[in-house]
């Protein structure tokens, strides 16, 4: 091996993404209730937030589509580097140490050290009266044919304190990540991957219909009476590898007269941003593309409740 070429493997070995970030100026500061040993999030400034993984060698950004290695991360920090200065920056942080361990304390084996199929399979299904669904009828103002639709689709159970679960499944359709929403809780079970909660109206759908939150995507449903021709899907926020692959593998199931993505995302700044990345796909995808834009709120949620008077 030749010199020029140990020094790239050593810094593919030796430099850890999350120093990068947490040495750069400003500095990126761990978000230590949505990290985890596997997963680590950074944010910095207003929406930008980085996941660190494979043990410091990789990372993705969760509000668009860059991710890759060390190199890359340098570039995605300061576009205008060169290859060869990349070298330069990168020299000074071999061997050096990230701080998350002492940021992340260890937690004892639990209940929630169990895989997310098991866990989701101790929960209750969805149905009329539990706790769940009082409060997706209620706060939400989810009618009860989307919630009976979900049900059976097994995309929504019950969950502890009033919440619910929705499921996010990989290709083999195991449950691979769980998202919770309470009257006083919002967020995930941890040690999960993200793909896409889905809804499927009809046997033979062509729209795919992409929202942001599950209890959006449910909402859409409702709206518009559960179209028998759409797919709704929620990506949970930021579009990281394992959505983007998600949505090109639904679409490549719609390649039929009429297909089309919808871009349902929330009526702000962010939601345009994740419109753009959606349409992306598509042009991608060889599919036409559509932006469905809330116009009584910031969400399909919001359009809902104003409609029914919560």
């Amino acid at each position: 091996m030749s010199g020029h070429d140990a020094e790239l493997d050593q810094f593919r070995q030796e430099v850890s993404c999350a120093v990068l970030l947490e040495r750069a100026t400003p500095p990126w500061q761990l978000d230590r209730k949505g990290s985890t040993r596997r997963a680590l999030k950074y944010r910095r400034h207003q929406g930008e937030v980085v996941i660190v993984n494979h043990d410091g060698r990789g990372w993705w950004d969760a509000q668009g589509s860059a991710k890759g290695d060390v190199f890359d991360l340098v570039q995605f920090l300061d576009p205008h580097l060169n290859f060869g200065q990349v070298r330069k920056v990168l020299r000074p942080f071999v061997g050096l140490s990230p701080t998350y361990p002492e940021a992340l304390p260890k937690r004892e084996t639990s209940q929630a050290d169990r895989p997310l199929p098991e866990r989701w399979a101790s929960r209750p299904r969805l149905r009329p009266g539990s706790r769940a669904w009082d409060y997706l009828t209620g706060a939400r103002a989810l009618p009860r044919t989307v919630l009976l639709a979900a049900s059976e689709a097994d995309a929504v159970r019950d969950g502890a304190y009033r919440s619910a679960w929705f499921a996010h499944r990989d290709p083999a359709g195991q449950v691979c990540h769980i998202e919770v929403r309470g009257p006083d809780f919002k967020g995930s079970l941890r040690g999960g991957t993200k793909t896409l909660f889905r809804l499927t109206g009809g046997l033979s759908p062509c729209r795919l219909a992409v929202l942001e939150a599950p209890i959006d995507a449910l909402s859409l449903a409702a709206l518009e009476n559960i179209r028998r021709d759409t797919i709704y899907v929620a990506t949970g926020g930021g579009i990281g590898p394992g959505t983007i692959d998600a949505i090109r593998a639904v679409l490549t199931g719609l390649r039929a007269a009429g297909s089309v993505l919808v871009s349902a995302a929330d009526a702000n700044t962010a939601g345009d941003r994740f419109a753009s990345q959606h349409q992306t796909i598509a042009v991608e995808a060889g599919i036409p593309f559509e932006r469905l834009r809330p116009t009584n709120g910031t969400d399909w949620n919001d359009v809902l409740r104003q409609g029914r008077g919560v």
